[in-house]
């Protein structure tokens, strides 16, 4: 285990979170996703590590390994909010927001590079975790194969930013067009890279490399975190 994840697993036992799938259900995201963070098997990012200090209340530096400004086991101070006068009126019924749901794409096509239509049909709808709620073009899709086994298994939910730049090592979920006309064709898998002649991805079963023309790329998206919803 990787100082990063014994940071966090600490800070989960000290917040009182017992099993890593009680804090999981605690911040809203799948559990097999928080427990590859903890136990060192994923890396997690800076926003990541803000939701998570957030929650088990330290410092998100101290979390990503550097020194922090507020120790774990330290509460964090809370400034007392300006009192104010109440308001004359209000609405006439309670709100109660529900967060916010996003769509799930995915059908099957059973080819042997794990890729499914990318037609826009939503098979269903599903919240967003709390990393991808701020994104307005956030959406999920779902693995179909075992092409990228271990890393991700059949029928696993990937949740995926489309706004976030894309880097080599990344996991992916790349829009291609073959045939001109032709339908969309989805595959998730790990970035190499990209550039004006062509995507190059890699697959994990059977291991090697797919290739694609620029010409045939509609589209190239990062897969922020993913497990079984």
């Amino acid at each position: 285990m990787n100082e990063k994840a014994e940071r966090l697993r600490q800070a989960r036992i000290n917040a009182r979170y017992r099993f890593a799938s009680d804090a999981a259900n605690a911040l809203g995201i799948v559990a097999s996703t928080y427990r590859a963070h903890e136990n060192g098997q994923n890396d997690f990012d800076f926003a990541e590590a803000k939701i998570y200090a957030r929650k088990f209340n330290v410092d998100p530096v101290w979390l990503m390994g550097g020194v922090p400004d507020v120790r774990i086991g330290i509460s964090i101070p809370i400034p007392k909010p300006t009192e104010i006068e109440p308001p004359n009126a209000g609405p006439p019924n309670k709100v109660v927001g529900q967060g916010k749901k996003i769509p799930v794409f995915g059908q099957a096509v059973g080819g042997v590079d794990g890729e499914f239509l990318m037609n826009g049909t939503v098979l269903y709808e599903i919240m967003a975790p709390p990393v991808l709620s701020e994104i307005s073009d956030a959406y999920a899709v779902v693995v179909s194969g075992d092409s990228m086994y271990p890393r991700y298994e059949d029928g696993e939910v990937c949740f995926v930013d489309p706004t976030r730049r894309v880097r080599k090592g990344d996991y992916v979920i790349a829009q291609i067009r073959l045939e001109e006309g032709g339908a969309l064709l989805a595959y998730v898998k790990k970035f190499v890279r990209h550039n004006s002649s062509e995507l190059v991805l890699e697959q994990f079963n059977p291991q090697k490399e797919l290739r694609f023309d620029a010409r045939t790329v509609h589209s190239v998206h990062y897969i922020a975190l993913a497990g079984n919803a």
